[in-house]
C-alpha cells in the first residue's frame, strides 16, 4: 500500500460554515490503500470536487434531501430535559429524517456520485444498521445494485435493521470473522470494492477511511451543522454555549460541529462509548484509552496494544463499537478546539429512559451516550444553552435495552 501524492494528500484546513477555512487538520487524515484501489480515491475525489461545483449536481442532491429525505430537521425544545439538568437543551432532530437517522445525508450524496461515475452497484458496511438501511434505501431509489456487510454479532443485536435491509432490495453478507462487529464489516467491504473497483462504489458510512472519505462524507453531512445553527439564532437570536454530539466513526458529530468551527465561544463536545467503563478497559473511548496509528487507510486515534495491534472493543451501541475514530475528530481533539469525554453502557442506558419518559422520545443507544453525558456534567452546563444532535431514533435498540434492563422495566 502507498500514500498518496499530489493534491490527494492530508488535507490542511476545515471549511467553516460559509466555506471558508478556519483550523488546521495537524497531520491527521491521509490515503494508506491498496494500489488497485488509488486510481478509484483519485477518480472519486476528482468527482466530488467537480460535483460539488456542479449547480445541476447540487439541484438533484437538494430535491432529493428535502422531498424524500424530508429536510430540513426540526429544533426542538426539552423542556422537562431542561428542567432536570439546570440548562437549555435543544435538541436536533434528525431522528425524524427518513430511515431514521442522520445516515441518508451521506448515502444520498455519496449514491448520487456513483451515478455520474457510471457504477452500477454500491457496497456498504454497517454498524447498528442504520447505514445499511440508508444505503439500501437509497439504492433503491436511484436503481442501484446494493450489498451490504455487517458483522454477524451486530446482525444478532440488530435484526430489525437486517430486515429492513432485506425488504429493501439489498443482500446482507454478514461477517463471521474477528469480533463479528463494525471493524470487521469495514475489512470486509473494502475487500470487495478492491475485487470490483471499476463496477462498484464503496458508499463509505462515517467520516473515516482513506482521503477523500473522510472530507466526502463531512461534506455531505454539513447539511447537519448549516441548518441546526441557523434554527439556533432564528428560535434564540443568538448561538449554543455548546454542541454535543456522539463519536463513533463521528460523521454525524463532524456534520453538526461544521456549523459552529469558526465561533470559538461554541464549545463542541464529543461523547465516546465508555463501555463497562474506561479504566477496566472494555469500552470504546479512542481518546481516553487509544493512541495516533493508522487503520482502514486513515492516521487517527485508535486502540491498540503496545505492538499496534487493533484491540476489541466494548459498548451497549453498535454504532459506536468501533476501535477507530474519523481524523477530523483527530484534529479536533489535537488542537483543543473539540473535546471528547465518554458515557458508560450504564449511563446511556439511563439517559434513554430519561428521555423517553421526560420528553416522550425512544433515542438510539448512540445518541443517548450524548444525552447521558449532558446529564452527568450537569452542574458545569447549569444556565447554559446546550445543542444536542439527536442522530437516530431507537426502535433498532429496542431489543437491546429491553434484554439488558428487564425486571427494571
Amino acid at each position: 500500500m502507498r500514500q498518496a501524492r499530489s493534491n490527494f494528500q492530508v488535507p490542511t484546513r476545515f471549511p467553516g460554515p460559509a466555506g471558508g477555512a478556519s483550523s488546521l487538520l495537524g497531520g491527521f487524515g491521509g490515503c494508506f490503500a491498496p494500489e488497485t484501489l488509488m486510481q478509484n480515491l483519485l477518480d472519486l475525489e476528482t468527482s466530488w470536487l467537480e460535483a460539488r461545483e456542479d449547480p445541476e449536481f447540487q439541484l438533484e442532491l437538494d430535491l432529493l434531501l428535502t422531498t424524500y429525505a424530508g429536510r430540513a430537521t426540526p429544533l426542538s425544545d426539552a423542556p422537562r430535559l431542561s428542567e432536570l439538568v439546570g440548562a437549555e437543551v435543544l435538541l436536533k432532530r434528525e431522528d425524524l429524517l427518513h430511515t431514521g437517522a442522520h445516515k441518508l445525508n451521506n448515502t444520498i450524496g455519496q449514491c448520487l456520485l456513483a451515478k455520474r461515475a457510471g457504477k452500477t452497484r454500491i457496497i456498504a458496511e454497517t454498524g447498528a444498521g442504520q447505514h445499511g438501511v440508508a444505503s439500501a434505501t437509497t439504492a433503491a431509489r436511484l436503481g442501484l445494485e446494493c450489498v451490504v456487510y455487517m458483522g454477524a454479532r451486530d446482525a444478532a443485536r440488530q435484526a430489525p435493521n437486517v430486515s429492513r435491509m432485506k425488504l429493501l432490495g439489498a443482500r446482507v453478507e454478514l461477517v463471521e470473522s474477528g469480533a463479528q462487529t463494525l471493524k470487521d464489516a469495514v475489512d470486509e467491504a473494502m475487500r470487495a470494492w478492491v475485487e470490483d473497483p471499476d463496477g462498484s462504489h464503496y458508499v463509505l458510512g462515517s467520516a473515516l477511511g482513506p482521503h477523500p472519505f473522510p472530507r466526502i462524507v463531512a461534506d455531505f453531512q454539513s447539511v447537519i451543522g448549516r441548518e441546526a445553527r441557523a434554527q439556533v439564532k432564528e428560535r434564540t437570536g443568538g448561538r449554543p454555549d455548546a454542541v454535543v454530539a456522539c463519536v463513533g466513526g463521528g460523521s454525524n458529530a463532524i456534520g453538526i460541529f461544521r456549523g459552529f468551527l469558526d465561533d470559538e465561544d461554541v464549545e463542541l463536545v464529543g461523547v465516546e462509548a465508555g463501555g463497562q467503563g474506561v479504566e477496566t478497559g472494555a469500552h470504546a473511548a479512542r481518546f481516553s484509552g487509544g493512541s495516533p496509528g493508522v487503520l482502514h487507510g486513515t492516521h487517527t486515534y485508535l486502540l491498540q496494544d503496545g505492538g499496534g495491534q487493533v484491540r476489541e472493543t466494548t459498548s451497549v451501541s453498535a454504532g459506536l463499537d468501533y476501535p477507530a475514530v474519523g481524523p477530523e475528530h483527530a484534529a479536533l481533539h489535537a488542537l483543543g478546539r473539540a473535546r471528547y469525554g465518554a458515557a458508560s453502557d450504564e449511563a446511556a442506558l439511563a439517559a434513554f429512559q430519561v428521555l423517553a419518559k421526560r420528553e416522550g422520545i425512544l433515542p438510539a443507544l448512540e445518541t443517548s451516550h450524548a444525552v447521558a453525558w449532558i446529564m452527568e456534567n450537569a452542574e458545569e452546563l447549569r444556565g447554559k444553552r446546550v445543542l444536542v444532535n439527536l442522530s437516530g431514533r431507537g426502535d433498532k435498540d429496542l431489543d437491546t435495552v429491553l434484554r439488558v434492563l428487564g425486571e427494571r422495566l
